[in-house]
């Protein structure tokens, strides 16, 4: 049965894509190797540990206070509650992650945000 040059072009290709494979699976091998060596040598010439915990230890807290009232949740629609406990999960996560975070406070914290914030995360009790 004659084949087309378009099938004869697959097959090549299928067979040197077939050839090439331990050599690519070889090339993953050691890429892999290279990073996981990196990887120890950075932990070792680092012998504080995490950077993240580094950076926590040289924050110098900010003497100012950001302040959030949340009475009056009552006058928004539920779409709008929603975009303002994101806002506020987004102001808590970036405060925490700041060089220099200031005071945070959420306050009249009650009524359909504090209903939302329960239900959608849980986890905003722990917030310090």
């Amino acid at each position: 049965e004659p084949m087309s040059k378009r099938q004869r072009k697959k097959l090549l290709k299928q067979k040197q894509w077939e050839e090439q494979k331990d050599l690519r699976r070889q090339k993953r091998k050691e890429k892999r190797q290279k990073r996981k060596l990196e990887r120890q040598s950075k932990l070792d010439s680092n012998s504080e540990g995490n950077d993240r915990k580094r950076m926590r230890r040289e924050v110098v807290p900010s003497t100012l206070r950001l302040i959030v009232d949340c009475s009056f949740d009552d006058l928004m629609v539920l779409k709008d509650v929603k975009k303002l406990h994101k806002q506020i999960q987004r102001c808590y996560a970036e405060n925490r992650k700041a060089f220099h975070p200031v005071q945070f406070y959420l306050t009249s914290h009650g009524g359909q945000l504090k209903s939302n914030m329960n239900e959608n995360d849980k986890g905003w009790v722990n917030w310090k």
